[in-house]
């Protein structure tokens, strides 16, 4: 009888709200920027296609994800699994070995993450793995090795035969590392359970020209033909990069944070949702890179907080990565022992807003042109990706601004 693992990917937020003094880290020396760079593609592409996925099933409901923290998580697992287990999460995330050597993708994650975990005082980036392993559980020392030295894992020993003393050990570590806004990742943890393998991210952008709260006022939203809720709407006229592509008929419109950070709001013409969703692709994503234009605007976008949970053990299928969770998962590189998994859990928080509150009272004077300004307004579904050294952290949709 297989033993049982639970895999927790804890994800936070991008929330535009400055919360005092940060430390600046370190640059890191001694680092393979090339290695990011080979993986990057993959990350993207997992991106879309998990989109695509969830998309189709959250119905009428907002989505939003962090494609980055489910791939890192994936790509630990890498670590202790073998035999067709193994190579079914290889090309779940797109990797085919006569492309690129294993180690090369591990290179490429441990690069990424001192890539982008970043802290400033109006920015901060942070990404993260740890390990909750059962009282007398002995993991294999290269597995926990290599965690350590590749994924910088925390390790934790949990007493999982207490299942309420455990999930309280593992929400606290979450809530702590998210900053408070995941405080209940992980519930009705079986007693069987040998480990929780936790992921999170927790990123707080500021933008750099940001909106004025006094501006922000209600107005209506359109759900859809039959729906109209009232949001708290904000309000910026300036210079924005924004470009509308025809083909898959979207305005779409980039506002970059402090830093490096930068979100692409995505609004389909009206009845052109699912259009869009079927035909998004990476190309999708570095063409619009490409063509937003540097133009005076007048933008009005809601503010929203969103947070969404997802059991992963579907999606996952559907991505070809299905034997992890029955009696023939090989994840003998952890222990030694079988093991098989039995869920895996997502949670994202999103929430946007004018400004950080820092920043409230350095509102940037803007000189612009007498013309009247094209008006982009978000005031329908529309898809947003927020993006970190050319990394897709975040993805989701926004169908209503008022459901939590």
């Amino acid at each position: 009888m297989n033993r049982i693992i639970h895999l927790s990917l804890a994800l936070m937020v991008f929330s535009l709200v400055s919360h005092g003094h940060h430390d600046v880290d370190h640059p890191h020396d001694h680092h393979d920027p090339k290695a990011a760079i080979k993986i990057q593609r993959n990350v993207d592409d997992f991106a879309i296609e998990l989109y695509k996925i969830l998309a189709a099933r959250s119905h009428e409901e907002n989505l939003v994800f962090s494609p980055c923290s489910i791939f890192m998580l994936l790509s630990v697992l890498l670590l202790g699994t073998d035999s067709n287990t193994h190579a079914e999460i290889l090309n779940g995330l797109g990797f085919n070995l006569t492309h690129i050597q294993e180690d090369e993708i591990h290179q490429g994650l441990h690069e990424l993450l001192h890539v982008l975990t970043h802290s400033e005082k109006d920015y901060k980036l942070d990404i993260g793995q740890a390990l909750f392993l059962k009282e007398g559980i002995q993991p294999l020392q290269t597995f926990l090795d290599k965690i350590k030295e590749l994924y910088e894992a925390e390790i934790q020993t949990t007493k999982f035969q207490e299942p309420k003393a455990a999930e309280k050990q593992i929400n606290d570590y979450i809530k702590k590392k998210t900053h408070g806004k995941i405080a209940e990742l992980v519930k009705d943890l079986d007693p069987e359970t040998v480990f929780v393998l936790t992921n999170y991210i927790y990123f707080r952008g500021n933008w750099k020209t940001p909106f004025d709260p006094a501006f922000t006022r209600e107005e209506d939203f359109f759900v859809d033909h039959n729906t109209t809720v009232k949001v708290q709407m904000m309000h910026r006229t300036g210079w924005f990069y924004y470009y509308f592509d025809e083909q898959l008929s979207c305005t779409v419109l980039k506002i970059d944070y402090n830093g490096t950070a930068t979100t692409f709001f995505v609004l389909p013409d009206p009845g052109k949702e699912r259009e869009l969703d079927a035909n998004l692709s990476v190309e999708s994503l570095k063409k619009w890179a490409n063509n937003v234009h540097r133009a005076t605007a007048s933008v009005s976008i809601p503010k929203f907080s969103i947070s969404a949970t997802y059991s992963l053990k579907e999606p996952l299928s559907q991505l070809g990565i299905t034997e992890i969770f029955t009696d023939h998962a090989d994840l003998t590189g952890v222990t030694g022992q079988p093991l098989k998994l039995s869920k895996v859990t997502h949670k994202a928080v999103l929430t946007v807003n004018e400004t950080g509150a820092e920043a409230a009272g350095a509102t940037a004077v803007e000189f612009i042109p007498l013309s009247m300004p094209i008006t982009i307004t978000f005031n329908r579904p529309f898809l947003l990706f927020i993006e970190h050294q050319n990394v897709t952290l975040f993805m989701g949709k926004l169908i209503n601004p008022t459901q939590q």
